[in-house]
């Protein structure tokens, strides 16, 4: 259980102003909340499986410390990586004309801006730490869920807006933190 919360949490910051989020939000401005949120869930099922199977192989292949310097290094990164923000670039998702009905466009352009996203480098981080595929598979799906339903609320709610330079600052504190503690541990492990 506390695997599944751990990474819950940490994917749901993730998520927070990401590129994928904004995706969410430009679609549930053109098609239903329920459609959307479906697209998103069959997208992220199938792309954390995938990050999962990544972070267990890696898990098992490299030495407990380096694992956890690795995932260290990787969620300071991430905690960067968040201060900077992402935008969408080009046009805008939510704009495009959807060739094969709402569920299979947001779920095909949802799975596409994942790939090398850092809510799938954080799960990837995340399977190799723990070593607990199936816990680490729902909690980081359901965190990404959970984050991009908020931005499902923000786009229909018309005029509102999430206060982003905020959510930004806290989860990337969030993750730099973390990073630290898990440097920090495997300093002292190897003393």
């Amino acid at each position: 259980m506390e695997t599944l919360l751990l990474s819950f949490g940490a994917i749901f910051l993730a998520e927070m102003g990401d590129k994928t989020q904004l995706v969410a939000l430009a679609f549930a401005t053109r098609f239903r909340p329920g459609v959307v949120l479906a697209g998103v869930a069959a997208a992220t099922l199938v792309v954390h499986l995938l990050s999962v199977a990544i972070g267990e192989v890696l898990g098992v292949t490299l030495p407990r410390v380096w694992v956890a310097v690795l995932a260290g290094v990787a969620f300071i990164a991430f905690g960067l990586w968040t201060l900077r923000g992402d935008t969408l670039e080009g046009e805008n998702p939510g704009q495009r004309r959807a060739r094969f009905g709402p569920f299979l466009t947001v779920a095909v352009a949802f799975f596409l801006a994942e790939l090398g996203d850092k809510t799938m480098l954080a799960t990837v981080t995340l399977a190799g730490q723990l070593r607990d595929a199936v816990p680490v598979w729902l909690g980081s799906t359901v965190g990404m869920v959970a984050a991009d339903g908020i931005a499902v609320v923000a786009g229909v709610v018309a005029g509102r807006r999430i206060p982003e330079k905020a959510v930004k600052l806290v989860a990337a504190g969030l993750f730099i933190v973390s990073g630290l503690w898990l440097l920090l541990g495997a300093a002292l492990n190897q003393q």
